[in-house]
């Protein structure tokens, strides 16, 4: 083999290396842990996305929401909905569903939008009094998403789960703002 094929591989293996080992040692920072208590009714209904990690599957979407409820097969249906560019843009939606394998975890669900590919949702606070709004994340600490029941939210809420996310070891620069409409009832909050 040539000098310069090995120097190469040498160098992509060495890239992977740091990239695999920078991905475990990042996760292994953040704090995934969840509520200890979730009733899954009172969290049904619609999730306003506030804030967010960006990812691929959520590329550009704006006005995105999260409804949940009970499937016919009693697994949880997963609508997700939102505009694509702008509040004007196209409409897309994805349904997709959840489980809670673990009755004793109540905060660690399962959720799939492809077939049998599940992917880690944590919901790690909550507004346990009133279910207003939750921070939610997974086992790796590239999704992040602070959820509201209205469009927007209030300030000093805000600032406690920017709080929540710094403690827990997030990379607040990831956070993105989500633009959702605003109603007469959300501007009077906000």
């Amino acid at each position: 083999m040539k000098k310069t094929s090995i120097k190469t591989l040498n160098l992509i293996f060495g890239a992977l290396i740091i990239l695999f080992t920078s991905c475990i040692f990042d996760d292994d920072m953040v704090n995934t842990s969840t509520v200890k208590d979730l009733d899954i009714e009172r969290y049904f209904g619609k999730w306003y996305e506030i804030a967010r990690f960006d990812h691929r599957s959520e590329k550009d979407m704006v006005g995105v929401t999260a409804t949940y409820s009970y499937r016919s097969d009693g697994l949880i249906k997963v609508v997700n909905q939102g505009y694509l560019n702008s509040l004007d843009g196209p409409f897309k939606t994805s349904v997709g569903k959840a489980k809670i394998p673990d009755e004793t975890k109540p905060g660690k669900f399962k959720v799939s939008f492809f077939w049998i590919l599940y992917s880690d949702y944590n919901v790690m606070e909550l507004d346990s009094l009133n279910y207003q709004w939750a921070l939610v994340g997974s086992k790796s600490s590239n999704f992040l998403w602070i959820l509201s029941r209205t469009e927007q939210l209030d300030a000093d809420v805000k600032t406690h789960l920017i709080n929540k996310i710094e403690e827990r070891g997030y990379d607040l620069e990831k956070l993105i703002w989500v633009e959702q409409r605003k109603t007469a009832l959300s501007q009077t909050i906000h």
